[in-house]
């Protein structure tokens, strides 16, 4: 029996990827620049060579006993259905659109009577400043929010006094419905809130509509060979549900580890795919790299009761999904960066060096030829490089 742990620690960059500037991304370090700025303590991170992954800087002389490198995304984007689907096997050709001017009014005065109301927005905002912008007028008149960012989303936020998250789930079905072909968005999310004006706060139940993956995801092979695959936090989300036997859909970094952690207790033969999204939706959006410092310190504590509940012939593996540097002033926005990974299997004793990767993919590869199944996605698989140690 064998389990797979992987866990992508949201919007975590390991430096610019060498495209960066295709995406206005030149000098964005999301590690570098966060360790260097506040000093987290990541001792055990650091025993698995988070400081050894080129442009972290964080200092460490202990001993390295996990595995260590960074991965290229080959999909043409930086968000995070992209980033989940190239780390499950599953590159995206083809970017998804954009609409940095917001959504066509020929298709906003469709969506506005398919779901019977007047919408206000429809641009390209940061979601805590278009609420107390719009979050009033929105109150009074029952109007809906929509707006976008420089990723591929159609975002809908509500008070939730005014309509209820089940309400704003239709509406969300609706234009997931809707958005297809050029308008085919990575993401519809809901953005329920609560509060009165001047103090508008996002609730926890957010809830992301995905483009379902456009082709067979490490999730699948994994169902399909009659083992668990499991996700965690937004994972079913990412993956319009596609390709898990379980799910629990727990909300924050502290839920979610919790989730991780209770699975980690219990006997199965498979794969726990876990998404921690604070870093990204809590932190980096809002340019708070102190918050950001105290999300990586808060899973680094965490990390050694995980490491104590792997058995012999599991494997846990942490990376992410995109930058999104805090400390880059010019943008809120996800970044363009090489995505850190790190590795461990009880028993391994010794530092490996996995280099730079070509692709997330590689992730995905390693995944399945540890439980023994034989998809590589095209990809190379880094398994054998953590079981001779």
């Amino acid at each position: 029996m064998s389990r797979v742990f992987l866990t992508v620690l949201d919007a975590v960059g390991a430096g610019e990827a060498p495209d960066a500037a295709d995406y206005g991304d030149v000098g964005t370090n999301t590690l570098g620049h966060v360790i260097a700025s506040q000093n987290p303590q990541l001792p055990n991170m650091a025993s698995l060579g988070l400081g050894k992954i080129p442009g972290t800087g964080y200092q460490y002389d202990g001993k390295i006993i996990g595995a260590y490198g960074r991965a290229m995304e080959k999909s043409k984007g930086k968000d995070t259905t992209s980033g989940h689907w190239e780390i499950a096997g599953v590159p995206v050709k083809t970017p998804f659109p954009t609409f940095p001017d917001g959504f066509p009014a020929s298709f906003m005065e469709a969506y506005e009577k398919a779901i019977g109301h007047k919408c206000i927005g429809n641009k390209a905002a940061s979601g805590t400043v278009i609420l107390e912008e719009l979050g009033e007028e929105h109150m009074k008149n029952h109007t809906p929010i929509v707006y976008t960012s420089a990723d591929s989303v159609f975002q809908i936020a509500c008070h939730e006094d005014i309509f209820s998250p089940e309400k704003l789930y239709e509406f969300c079905r609706i234009a997931r419905e809707m958005l297809q072909g050029e308008l085919g968005v990575g993401r519809v999310i809901a953005r329920p809130f609560y509060g009165r004006p001047g103090h508008f706060t996002r609730s926890g139940r957010r809830r992301d509509f995905s483009m379902p993956p456009c082709g067979r995801t490490l999730m699948d092979v994994v169902k399909e060979a009659g083992m668990e695959s499991i996700g965690v936090g937004k994972i079913e989300d990412i993956f319009a549900h596609q390709g898990l036997t379980k799910s629990d859909h727990a909300a924050g970094n502290p839920a979610c580890i919790d989730s991780l952690i209770g699975f980690m207790k219990t006997d199965f033969n498979g794969l726990c795919f876990t998404n921690l999204v604070d870093t990204d939706s809590q932190y980096g959006h809002r340019n708070d790299p102190e918050g950001f410092a105290f999300a990586l310190e808060s899973f680094d504590r965490r990390l050694d009761e995980m490491m104590e509940l792997l058995k012999p012939g599991d494997l846990m593996i942490i990376t992410a999904d995109h930058g999104c540097d805090p400390c880059f002033i010019q943008s809120t926005d996800h970044s363009r960066e090489y995505v850190p990974i790190m590795a461990w299997t009880p028993g391994m004793e010794k530092a490996v060096d996995l280099g730079t990767r070509e692709t997330f993919a590689d992730i995905g590869a390693t995944c399945v030829e540890w439980l023994g199944l034989e998809e590589r996605f095209g990809a190379k698989s880094f398994a054998d490089a953590l079981k001779n140690k």
